[in-house]
């Protein structure tokens, strides 16, 4: 059965607006996306990328125009929620290992509705400890539980390795998607990947 892919991190703000359109794409192909965890910072590491404020940060008009594109993507999508965080960019290291976790635990769906809404709808620093316990708690999820599962080896080893996994795979950044062995990369490319599932189907 052909797999449709979606390779993210909390911190990653064009993540967030792929998946607000994601459940769309899933109704009118009938494919549910597989969500996989991974590390941007490690991405990053691993392939010596830098996150588009640094690396456009010297090129005039370049992020305006991002901005202008992120605009644009929000009023076709009707999306009006969205609020960019403050505290960008938030260290995620911890509040991805959560979502390992709650990949291994069976509980990912609403983990990541969660923190999604915590990092870019009600926008919080959630590399404090503190502040990603109140967002747990906030949202129905066992906090405490969560916090001694993120200790865990083996969900740190679930992390790292759906990293390298998502880096040998081609990632570069996120979001990632994979449809079957082929990538696309980016919130813009999503028209593509609806075509390239419907295609395969």
């Amino acid at each position: 059965m052909m797999q449709a892919e979606f390779h993210f991190d909390f911190g990653s703000p064009n993540a967030y607006l792929a998946h607000r359109v994601i459940p769309a794409i899933e109704a009118r192909t009938k494919v549910r996306f597989r969500y996989v965890p991974v590390l941007l910072g490690g991405v990053f590491k691993a392939t010596g990328n830098r996150s588009p404020v640094e690396a456009f940060a010297g090129i005039r008009n370049k992020l305006a125009y991002e901005r202008l594109e992120t605009e644009r993507f929000l009023r076709r999508h009707r999306i009006e929620d969205y609020i960019r965080n403050p505290f960008f960019p938030v260290n995620t290291l911890m509040i991805m290992r959560g979502a390992a976790a709650a990949e291994i635990d069976g509980g990912l769906a609403g983990y990541v509705d969660a923190m999604f809404h915590h990092m870019w709808e009600a926008p919080k620093k959630l590399d404090e400890p503190d502040v990603f316990r109140d967002a747990l708690t906030a949202s129905g999820l066992d906090a405490d539980t969560i916090l001694l599962r993120i200790q865990d080896p083996a969900v740190k080893s679930r992390l790292i390795a759906n990293t390298e996994a998502s880096v040998a795979r081609g990632t570069f950044g996120s979001p990632t998607f994979f449809v079957g062995d082929a990538i696309f990369f980016g919130k813009d490319r999503l028209r593509d990947v609806e075509e390239a599932i419907t295609e395969i189907d």
